[in-house]
């Protein structure tokens, strides 16, 4: 039997649930995630578009075209960060879920952080954190 994740935003006008546990789950630095989190870094975990189910509040979710290939889904009510997408290429029938949305507790097999070479200033750890992908 396939668990199934719940999620919402802040507000809890947008719920969604998760037919399949996330995969690939990354703590992005890039300059485009730290602004969307306002955070040091935007921690995802992605999974087949098919398996993404928006319970309630659908009307309530705006989309902003980050760059010509990527979307980026938020709640117009309070902002939170919800999911991010590609509109073309090999992961076109993906959508990462910002984890930090989850109200189901997901502990992943495996984790990486990413786009390092872009962290902010002023976050500081150790560089064996940043570069080692970790498993439990």
């Amino acid at each position: 039997m396939t668990e199934a994740y719940q999620g919402s935003c802040l507000c809890a006008a947008v719920i969604y649930e998760l037919l399949a546990p996330p995969k690939a789950v990354s703590h992005c630095h890039c300059s485009q995630c730290r602004k969307g989190h306002g955070a040091a870094f935007a921690s995802y975990g992605s999974v087949p578009r098919s398996a993404l189910r928006i319970v309630r509040g659908s009307a309530s979710i705006k989309s902003y075209a980050s760059s010509q290939t990527v979307l980026r889904e938020f709640c117009l009510e309070c902002g939170s960060t919800l999911f991010w997408s590609r509109s073309q290429g090999e992961f076109a029938d993906w959508i990462s879920i910002a984890l930090g949305t989850l109200d189901t507790p997901f502990l992943p097999q495996k984790h990486k952080h990413v786009n390092v070479d872009s962290a902010a200033p002023w976050f500081t750890s150790s560089s064996a954190c940043l570069q080692v992908e970790w498993q439990r």
